[in-house]
């Protein structure tokens, strides 16, 4: 259990230093497939084709590590 955790932590820490870097690249999050939804005082944003490709690179990622 103690491991866990720490590995936890350790991908919590790696993506908070990562965000920083993913909203500096300028199509994260604006992809043709993302709904947003702006009314006079309500915003709704869905990133559905951003989340659709991170989870197909963070597979292949997995994928390529599980053959070795």
């Amino acid at each position: 259990m103690p491991k866990l955790l720490v590995a936890i932590g350790i991908l919590l820490v790696l993506v908070g230093l990562s965000w920083n870097f993913l909203t500096k690249i300028p199509w994260v999050g604006r992809l043709p497939g993302d709904i947003f939804i702006q009314k006079k005082n309500f915003t709704f944003y869905f990133p559905l084709a951003t989340s659709l490709l991170i989870s197909a690179v963070l597979s292949f990622f997995f994928w390529i590590l599980s053959k070795r």
